[in-house]
């Protein structure tokens, strides 16, 4: 049995070996990590992967081919609800959807969101945000941080942070209430941060 080789529309095949690797395993790729991997296939791959990767009838597929703009969106709502579903399982998909819809569309954090829990006591009187990016597992490594904060990439509750000394107090944390910080990577990465 034969399987046509999964390319991106730039003709790079997607695999552990690329950059950004995505895997099955919860524990190395969240459930919402993997959804949203899928919600944000670049426009020209959605339909390609709709084929290849789910069971989505034919029909609804060639629907779905004719959006554009904006409107693709649906048709990327769509793959990362089927791909994570079928990998993950039906509440798994659902929390995954929930939380993104929360959190781009509701401009809330959601219950599903990635989140990670800090000891009050832990802080002290701040945690560097290079040490909290590699916590959060935003950053894999603290060079990676680093650049992130250079190139203006990484911001908390919407304000761009472009200083590696910057500290994140408890006070800054437990203001935001129940929801908890959210600690943003470009556009499309978050992850909520919350004190026990």
């Amino acid at each position: 049995m034969t399987f046509a080789l999964l390319t991106t529309s730039e003709g790079v095949k997607m695999g552990k070996t690329q950059k950004g690797a995505l895997w099955l395993d919860a524990q190395k790729t969240t459930p919402y990590e993997f959804y949203q991997y899928w919600r944000n296939v670049h426009d020209e791959d959605v339909i390609k992967c709709l084929k290849m990767l789910t069971f989505v009838p034919m029909e609804e597929i060639r629907r779905l081919a004719v959006l554009k703009d904006q409107e693709i969106n649906e048709a990327k709502k769509r793959l990362a609800f089927e791909v994570t579903e079928m990998i993950h399982g039906r509440e798994e998909a659902e929390k995954a959807r929930e939380a993104a819809l929360a959190m781009f569309e509701n401009a809330g954090a959601g219950t599903g969101a990635p989140s990670t829990l800090i000891p009050r006591a832990e802080i002290g009187d701040g945690i560097n945000i290079l040490d909290l990016l590699v916590r959060t597992k935003l950053a894999p490594s603290k060079s990676e941080a680093r650049r992130l904060l250079a190139q203006g990439g990484i911001a908390i509750n919407d304000d761009k942070v472009d200083s590696q000394e910057k500290k994140v107090t408890a006070d800054e944390i437990s203001v935001c209430g129940p929801d908890g910080l959210i600690l943003r990577k470009g556009r499309k990465s978050f992850h909520r941060v919350l004190l026990v």
